[in-house]
């Protein structure tokens, strides 16, 4: 099936900047789809404001816009509501860690059968350029002309610490381990959190001076690198990539259904 078959063409052209990474990982995304053969009319995909949660509008498949930070919590409801449908919720870094960050822990922490991919620009871009909970120390936004002084959060180790069943991280550089990547956190039972290190070069990219978003994806080449490799010991600079986790523990709508039962089963049983 064509790439086309899975956008609606009618909302096209996009509003993404020229040489953003958020059109790499929607292509990303919708082969990995393609490739697990997953009907369209199972899919859903929640999405809250920001560049990156535009990408519903752009999808075919049942999808909901939702409000600043509450993609996973929309999200929730419908896994619980239909626990057969393959539930993805695209959201950017300030969306996913910054107002939505509670939604976040608490979502792997329970361990819903949601799949939550992070397009982490280190910059709020559709409001101005404003700094966000990824942008690096040191690193200049709208909102700090003279350098950011917050520490970034680590998006892999703030899912671990949550729980999260399925960590990953990858880089729009790398764009066949990606969708590989986003293959596996659909298949997997649980919450899985993939982060995409995806260019902007309109606001991150001017101010921090990067020429170009080519420049921008030589960095990821550059400074990224395989969990556990020797260039990570020799370097601690470097930002390590891969699958950080992948474990099966028991997954949130499954126990929630036993929960019913046990329910229904005490009232059958006329107890209280």
């Amino acid at each position: 099936m064509a790439v086309k078959d899975y956008i609606r063409e009618r909302f096209f052209p996009h509003l993404w900047c020229p040489g953003c990474g958020h059109g790499t990982i929607m292509g990303a995304m919708i082969r990995a789809i393609e490739n697990l053969e997953i009907k369209k009319r199972n899919i859903v995909i929640v999405s809250g404001i920001g560049c990156s949660s535009r990408i519903c509008g752009y999808l075919d498949f049942h999808t909901l816009h939702t409000i600043h930070g509450r993609a996973l919590a929309f999200a929730t409801g419908v896994k619980l509501s239909r626990p057969e449908l393959t539930v993805l919720a695209p959201m950017g870094d300030g969306d996913a860690f910054s107002i939505g960050g509670n939604h976040l822990i608490h979502a792997a922490r329970r361990n819903i059968d949601i799949t939550a991919i992070i397009m982490n620009n280190s910059i709020y871009g559709m409001t101005g350029g404003q700094y966000s909970p990824s942008t690096g120390y040191g690193d200049f936004a709208t909102t700090a002309p003279y350098g950011n002084i917050d520490r970034p959060f680590d998006v892999v180790e703030l899912a671990m610490g949550a729980g999260a069943t399925f960590v990953a991280r990858t880089t729009t550089y790398h764009v066949t381990s990606m969708i590989k990547i986003i293959e596996k956190a659909i298949k997997h039972k649980g919450f899985s959190i993939v982060e995409v290190l995806s260019q902007c070069p309109t606001y991150y990219g001017r101010k921090n001076k990067f020429a170009s978003a080519v420049e921008m994806l030589k960095y990821y080449k550059t400074h990224t690198t395989p969990i556990g490799s020797k260039d990570k010991k020799n370097n601690l600079e470097l930002i390590e990539r891969g699958i950080f986790v992948e474990e099966q523990l028991p997954e949130y709508c499954e126990e929630y259904d036993k929960v019913i039962q046990k329910a229904s089963q005490r009232g059958r049983d006329g107890k209280a």
